[in-house]
């Protein structure tokens, strides 16, 4: 393991709920219209094709449509740095429940620290319900002669400033990740931001990018096949579907970063719907095949109630909070 002179270890959860909520059936919510929904529901995605935002709606949403017996019109708009772009679409929206924002906390992460928004996220968006949490892995482009974190940080001494790695923007939980990794290590990796993590993937297999963090669902498929290295994950034991890939605390004590997917709505929406959502959102998560879908790569479904989404998406924004403090990390 190796050993820090800076602190000896943080641990980083960006919104972690306690652990998953087997949610019965529930009677329709005292005042929800009685057609709701009565037309398709948009569903504002943070990201562009492929990452992994993109992929949980397009398993998640099309389900619920199912139930509904309407449309679900999927949009993604990753291409605001940030995903910023869909959180304002979401947050100027009617609050009348046909129009829903679908995030990973790196969205609400950017808009708190990095972009400072005219508005108060936790304010001006209800947390409807936590789809999963995820860890990161870290991947390497093929070429470059490591395999595991030990061999990383070893390589990046050796080369400081020369390796680059990939994020989905600025403010990102695999932003700060990968800074904390630099901070802890002693290393100078260079951080180069994306809209969106599918890019960088593609930067990576070619080898322009050398090191990227990317969640499970996106970057595991690419490498299975061989065109992405991937050397851990970011948690504190192996991932039971991932059992082949050390964790990054094996060696840098008690390095944890996990993130979560979840869907919110405009603030003002009636607490009726933001219930039924909830019910309907858990039943789906429910499902035997939604739930091997999603956790076939690492990722772990979280049914929940939006409460309990609020307060670990309030836990984990005040941890990121507390982190770029303590680390004296620039975000601008």
């Amino acid at each position: 393991m190796v050993a820090f002179r800076k602190i000896a270890a943080i641990g980083i959860l960006f919104g972690l709920a306690s652990g998953q909520v087997q949610v019965q059936a529930q009677q329709k919510p005292a005042g929800l219209p009685d057609n709701y929904p009565a037309k398709p529901i948009r569903v504002v995605l943070s990201s562009q094709p492929g990452g992994g935002v993109d992929i949980i709606g397009r398993v998640v949403m099309p389900r619920l449509g199912e139930r509904w017996g309407h449309t679900v019109v999927i949009e993604n708009h990753g291409s605001g740095v940030g995903g910023l772009l869909a959180l304002d679409l979401v947050v100027k929206s009617p609050p009348d429940g046909y129009t829903l924002l679908l995030c990973a906390g790196s969205t609400m992460l950017n808009a708190a620290l990095v972009a400072r928004v005219p508005y108060d996220v936790q304010k001006a968006l209800l947390p409807v319900a936590q789809l999963a949490s995820t860890p990161f892995v870290i991947a390497v482009t093929p070429s470059l002669p490591v395999a595991n974190m030990r061999e990383l940080i070893a390589y990046a001494k050796s080369k400081p400033g020369e390796l680059n790695f990939a994020s989905s923007g600025t403010g990102s939980a695999a932003h700060l990740g990968g800074e904390m990794i630099n901070y802890l290590a002693g290393v100078k990796m260079v951080h180069i931001p994306y809209k969106g993590i599918g890019p960088g993937i593609i930067d990576a297999m070619s080898g322009r990018i050398q090191l990227l963090f990317g969640t499970p669902l996106s970057v595991m498929p690419p490498a299975k096949s061989g065109k992405l290295k991937a050397i851990a994950v970011s948690t504190l034991k192996r991932v039971r579907a991932l059992p082949g890939i050390p964790a990054v605390a094996e060696d840098i004590a008690d390095f944890e970063l996990v993130s979560w997917f979840g869907v919110l709505a405009p603030a003002g929406t009636h607490a009726a719907i933001v219930a039924a959502l909830n019910r309907d959102i858990n039943q789906v998560l429910n499902l035997p095949d939604v739930q091997q879908k999603l956790s076939g790569d690492g990722s772990e479904v979280m049914p929940g109630t939006s409460e309990q989404f609020r307060q670990s998406l309030a836990r984990g924004l005040n941890s990121a909070e507390k982190l770029v403090k303590s680390t004296g990390l620039k975000l601008d």
